[in-house]
């Protein structure tokens, strides 16, 4: 079975444009390694992120990740939590889209995801970490 994963903004944003563990990620979701889940906030928060790196460095790019994402990933309607699993309540979206999709893993470089470790059966781990997992 395929393990199903939410990729938190700063690994997709790392892996677009620097290499390294997050770009394995990114690869490694092309291949079909791992089934890409995101919710509305998600892709919401992808786009305005990536907006703001095209400008900084002139660049269209994303717009064709964007739309791969949108064609190939797994659309989640997320469970709404009643108070915030993080210390930043911000980054509550990864693990309520990772649980409505019963996914196994959130992938991040965030501190206060990580900071997590386990939610409800969800793992949080870095790029590497994960990339060992799969």
């Amino acid at each position: 079975m395929i393990p199903r994963a939410v990729v938190d903004t700063n690994v997709l944003v790392s892996g677009i444009y620097w290499k390294g563990a997050p770009f394995d990620v990114l690869t490694a979701w092309e291949s079909g390694r791992f089934r890409l889940v995101v919710s509305p906030p998600i892709l919401d928060e992808y786009q305005r992120v990536l907006e703001d790196m095209a400008q900084k460095r002139r660049t269209q790019a994303h717009r064709a990740i964007l739309e791969l994402i949108e064609l190939h990933a797994e659309m989640v309607a997320p469970v709404s939590f009643a108070r915030s699993v993080c210390s930043d309540p911000d980054d509550d979206k990864f693990l309520e889209a990772a649980i409505a999709a019963n996914a196994e893993f959130v992938v991040s470089g965030d501190k206060a995801l990580l900071a997590v470790k386990r939610y409800q059966g969800v793992e949080v781990l870095r790029p590497a970490p994960f990339l060992s997992r799969l």
